[in-house]
């Protein structure tokens, strides 16, 4: 898979070199030499550039590119480096990193957006798992925000504990997808119970949360 990666922070450099390690074609692009001089022997491609300029952008291969990743930390050239790859190379896959929440509204397919990630959101998820209990958790916005990754945790008063997954009666657009029990994944299958304690990712249209919440959590207090 050839991925073009704009902006070499912490997480542009990151994201280069694992995936440069799993034998993808990968291109770093940043506008500062220093930037590009931090990222760690790797496989692959660096070229110095402005990724907000359509003929960076060309020379970087964006056009043959599979996914174009927009990780600066500046919301407005991640808005822009999505749109150009969407809509003047026909990027088929772009994902933008999103560095204020407030701004997350913007990342969406009109932008060129496919898949729109919030650091921000991610911690305060992250946070909210370890306080919270029976109740979900938005960790990802799927499809151009179309579908959401929720976690619930399940505890000994939710209704959904000791029955199995074909016995919730979930709507046909709402999956369960896997549950971490004692460290371990666990696949959700038709006949998968779930017991008390499990972490069950699923994956909802956005807004119909409480559709979920009602079968694996209950009605809110």
């Amino acid at each position: 898979m050839k991925v073009v990666i704009a902006g070499a922070g912490n997480i542009g450099r990151y994201l280069s070199v694992d995936l440069a390690r799993r034998d993808h074609d990968v291109t770093l692009l940043d506008s500062s030499d220093a930037a590009l001089r931090m990222v760690p022997g790797a496989d692959l491609r660096m070229m110095r550039g402005d990724a907000c300029a359509p003929a960076v952008l060309e020379r970087a291969g964006v056009r043959d590119a599979d996914v174009v990743v927009a990780s600066p930390g500046d919301d407005e050239d991640n808005l822009v480096i999505s749109l150009l790859a969407k809509q003047e190379f026909a990027v088929p896959r772009v994902l933008a990193r999103v560095n204020h929440p407030v701004n997350e509204w913007l990342f969406d397919e009109a932008w060129g957006v496919d898949l729109a990630v919030s650091p921000p959101h991610l911690l305060t998820a992250l946070v909210e798992e370890e306080v919270s209990s029976g109740d979900l958790v938005p960790l990802l916005k799927l499809q151009r925000g179309a579908v959401e990754l929720v976690e619930v945790r399940l505890n000994a008063t939710s209704p959904a504990v000791d029955k199995r997954v074909e016995d919730l009666g979930l709507p046909s657009d709402v999956t369960l997808v896997a549950a971490v029990r004692e460290g371990r994944v666990v696949v959700c299958r038709n006949t998968t119970p779930l017991v008390d304690g499990d972490e069950v990712l699923a994956l909802v249209p956005t807004g119909r949360s409480d559709e979920l919440r009602q079968r694996l959590v209950g009605p809110r207090g």
